[in-house]
């Protein structure tokens, strides 16, 4: 869960969901997306804080402290300017990766900046790439295609999946929302795509009043769907998902022609 500007009890989440990843086995451990103030809550303006610093370090301090990688997704204060940003932590603390959300929506452009630039880490568990919620939205698939041809097996997504009042999901299910975009890279790459939300109501900013619900999604290197998570607003739980990364053989054009050759081009 996370509640719109309590950072510190936030942060405690997070550290507890990094302890609890850490005894169930999990290598990596992925937060949300904003998880200091919650996504769009203007609590950022005075909130956010540079990376690496006081939000980041407490983060890495949890890496450290359990053995784990961690991406979170946490506001970012540069400047005048605050960013929607994710980042890879590795186990022994270390800032591995900054990911800039690229595709905000229109109606969050007030309180973060665009990001302008995307990169992959190299790890002993494979090489990883962020991005961040709507940067997987069929219209900025780009974002993706260019993390898998910089070499990517993974592409990890802090998110903020929300929904209005009254959103029925028995007729709708949400993930249906995401699949058809994580389901289009994992197959054209053969790379894994994991998106984990939070959970709880919106107060402040221009969706106060809808829930963020959940969902959290991973697709596997077959393009298959490995999990969906439980859906609603008080649906909080930790899950380790085992996925297997398939070796990177070919890039350039190389890489074109593989994908072509399996029936993928135009």
């Amino acid at each position: 869960m996370v509640e719109g500007g309590e950072v510190e009890r936030n942060l405690l989440r997070a550290e507890r969901m990094i302890e609890l990843a850490a005894m169930k086995g999990a290598d990596l451990v992925l937060l949300p997306e904003c998880l200091d103030t919650g996504w769009t809550h203007p609590s950022c303006k005075t909130a956010a804080q540079p990376i690496p610093g006081k939000t980041s370090n407490r983060l890495a301090e949890g890496a450290r402290k359990w053995g784990v990688y961690v991406v979170a997704g946490i506001t970012e204060r540069d400047g005048e300017k605050i960013f929607n940003s994710g980042v890879l932590i590795s186990p022994n603390g270390e800032t591995l990766l900054k990911h800039r959300k690229i595709n905000e929506l229109d109606i969050a452009q007030h309180l973060y900046s665009t990001g302008d630039s995307l990169a992959v880490a190299n790890t002993p568990i494979g090489t990883i790439g962020i991005n961040i919620c709507a940067d997987n939205l069929p219209g900025s698939l780009p974002l993706g295609h260019a993390l898998a041809r910089m070499g990517a097996q993974i592409i990890l997504s802090p998110c903020a999946w929300a929904v209005p009042v009254g959103y029925n999901h028995i007729e709708q299910p949400y993930a249906d929302e995401w699949i058809p975009s994580y389901t289009t890279l994992a197959n054209l790459y053969r790379i894994s795509m994991v998106g984990v939300s939070n959970v709880g109501v919106i107060s402040e900013g221009p969706w106060s009043g809808w829930k963020c619900i959940g969902c959290s999604l991973a697709v596997n290197a077959e393009g298959k769907v490995a999990y969906v998570a439980s859906y609603g607003e008080s649906a909080e739980e930790c899950k380790v998902i085992d996925l297997q990364l398939e070796p990177r053989f070919f890039t350039g054009t190389a890489l074109v022609e593989e994908i072509c050759r399996r029936g993928y081009c135009e």
